[in-house]
């Protein structure tokens, strides 16, 4: 484990290589997840490969949660961790709200781009009165009372039933995240559209689906890939939000192919 104070809170991260690597790659988690989401990858990634790994403010061993921010803090605090790690250049891949933050990089900093996957996100994600919705009941019920329905999200039907006790570890990684950052998080997406962003992207970029993702669903992610011109749009089968976690050997065989070509 790693620690920086990074505008004013700590940030946990993990830098496995060099920073200056050309294959570097640099993850970015999603709503109610922390950086582990990104670890059944590692397995399947080729040694030449280095990659951060971070928990975004709020979430995991990050700091953060006890002041309001928004989606700009969220993008300020990946920049200055580039720059504090003296990171020039590299692929950044985020998953859901990840997405978003990686998408807000391009439009503050296109100069740490060398390419770009966005993973099970798009532009915007979801409705105000959606965000209004959870943010109620979650104040008024706790983090528990959501879990269940973004398990159904995060996850296919096989997953759940051949795979209960990762199911259950992940839904325990969910409610024990900070329910201040939780909610500050859930604030950000509400309030961000980057439909005016994509189109301005210039590096080469991916964007990865799971067939059966509830969040994100492929014909949202695939609307999205058409507003960056020449973007690549792929759909991983009997996957839904996270792929990481549930088509690592799927999701690594993409992204080790993009950033080598």
């Amino acid at each position: 484990m790693a620690f920086k104070t990074i505008n004013g809170n700590v940030v946990h991260y993990e830098l496995i290589g060099e920073a200056k690597a050309k294959n570097l790659i640099v993850f970015s988690n999603g709503l109610g997840t922390d950086f582990r989401i990104w670890l059944p990858l590692f397995d399947e990634l080729g040694e030449d490969v280095s990659v951060l790994l971070y928990d975004s403010r709020g979430h995991g061993l990050s700091g953060g949660a006890d002041q309001p921010f928004g989606m700009d803090d969220l993008v300020a605090d990946l920049a200055a961790l580039c720059d504090e790690l003296e990171i020039k250049k590299a692929t950044f891949c985020g998953l859901s709200v990840g997405g978003l933050i990686c998408q807000g990089l391009w439009k503050a900093r296109p100069d740490l781009f060398r390419k770009l996957v966005l993973c099970d996100t798009a532009p915007r994600i979801g409705t105000t009165d959606i965000w209004a919705e959870r943010i109620k009941g979650i104040r008024a019920k706790g983090l528990e009372s959501a879990a269940d329905n973004a398990m159904q999200r995060w996850f296919t039907p096989a997953f759940h039933e051949d795979r209960a006790d990762e199911l259950a570890g992940y839904r325990l990684m969910m409610v024990r995240q900070s329910t201040a950052g939780y909610l500050l998080t859930c604030e950000a997406l509400r309030d961000t559209d980057f439909s005016d962003v994509l189109p301005t992207i210039t590096v080469p970029t991916m964007l990865i689906v799971g067939d059966q993702d509830g969040s994100t669903p492929p014909e949202l992610v695939e609307a999205a890939a058409s507003l960056i011109p020449g973007a690549r749009f792929e759909v991983i089968e009997d996957c839904a939000h996270i792929p990481s976690v549930e088509q690592p050997e799927a999701l690594a065989e993409l992204l080790q192919g993009f950033m080598r070509k």
